[in-house]
C-alpha cells in the first residue's frame, strides 16, 4: 500500500518560517516536562554555534521510553512555548504531522524538505552517551552535524561511549564550534561551559507535577 504523504499545508504549518541559508539547531525530545534548561541549552548553542534558530521537535512518543506514556502532546507543546520565551527559539510537532517515529528519519526529511538550510543536532552529554542505542544513529550523524552539551557528571561517560569512540576522527575541536553547522558530515563538536544539573526525569520525579520555573 502506498504511504499518503501529509498534506503540504499541514507540513508548512509544522515547520517554523525559514529562509535559505540559514543556521538552525535541531533539539529534539519528549519535553515532558519542558524546562529551563532546555532554553539555557538552546541560548548556549546559538552563542557559540551561530545560529539563527534553534529549532524545538517535541516528539509525540521516545522509543526508548516506551514504557511510560507521555503527556498529550498539545499540553507539552503549549508548555514548551512558555518555556521557551524568546524569538530565536521555535516549537515544531512536525514529527507527528510527518509520521516519523525515529530521529534519523525525521533528519532526512527535514534534509530534503528544506534542503538550503544548515541544520545542526543538538544533544546533551547524557545522550551522547547512549547515542548508539538509537535507531540509524551512524545515519544520523552522516546526515548533520552533531553538538554534544557537557552535562556533568556524564562527561567522561559520555565522551567513552561507543558512539563517541566510533566518531572520534570526526570530532572537532571547540574553537571550531562556530563553523560547525556549515562542514561536512561527520562533524561534531564537545562543547563546554554550560553547568546545569535540571532534567525531565528529575522534575517529574519530585511530585509528579510539572515545574517550569
Amino acid at each position: 500500500m502506498r504511504k499518503i504523504s501529509p498534506a503540504a499545508s499541514t507540513v508548512a504549518s509544522a515547520l517554523p518560517p525559514y529562509a535559505n541559508g540559514m543556521r538552525i539547531g535541531l533539539l529534539g525530545g519528549s519535553f515532558d516536562p519542558p524546562h529551563l534548561a532546555h532554553r539555557a541549552i538552546s541560548l548556549f548553542a546559538i552563542k557559540r554555534l551561530k545560529l539563527d534558530r534553534v529549532w524545538w521537535l517535541v516528539t509525540p512518543g521516545n522509543p526508548l521510553k516506551a514504557d511510560r506514556a507521555p503527556h498529550d502532546l498539545a499540553e507539552r507543546m503549549e508548555a514548551a512555548r512558555q518555556v521557551a520565551r524568546d524569538p530565536r527559539i521555535e516549537v515544531s510537532c512536525l514529527e507527528s504531522v510527518i509520521g516519523t517515529r525515529y530521529t534519523a528519519e525525521t533528519i532526512r526529511y527535514l534534509c530534503r524538505r528544506a534542503s538550503g538550510l544548515h541544520f545542526v543536532w543538538i544533544m546533551g552529554a547524557d545522550n551522547l552517551a547512549q547515542f548508539h542505542r538509537w535507531h540509524d544513529w551512524r545515519v544520523i550523524a552522516s546526515e548533520v552535524p552533531i553538538a554534544v552539551i557537557d552535562r556533568p557528571p556524564q562527561t567522561f561517560r559520555a565522551l567513552a561511549s561507543p558512539a563517541a569512540q566510533a566518531l572520534g576522527r570526526y570530532r572537532l575541536p571547540e574553537i571550531h564550534a562556530a563553523g560547525l553547522a556549515e562542514q561536512p558530515t561527520p562533524a561534531w563538536v564537545f562543547l563546554t561551559g554550560l553547568k546545569l544539573y535540571l532534567s525531565s526525569t528529575g522534575l517529574r520525579n519530585q511530585d509528579g507535577s510539572w515545574r517550569t520555573d
